[in-house]
């Protein structure tokens, strides 16, 4: 049960602080007139959550790879 509880609050932990980087990063690149954004959603969250930065770079790879 501890393990459990323990992945949860890691899951919940990098899913809250990859939202907040997404955050920070498409308003740094709205700054800059980069087009390419990520939404913040349940997809992203779910991504953040799992992957942690990675998962955060992950989404903007795709982002610019894709021009949106």
């Amino acid at each position: 049960m501890e393990q459990k509880t323990s992945f949860i609050v890691q899951f919940l932990i990098r899913a809250v602080v990859g939202m907040a980087f997404i955050f920070f990063i498409n308003q740094f690149l709205a700054s800059k007139g980069i087009s390419a954004q990520v939404g913040l959603n349940p997809v992203t969250f779910a991504t953040s959550g799992v992957f942690g930065t990675p998962g955060v770079a992950l989404l903007y790879g795709i982002a610019f790879y894709t021009g949106g």
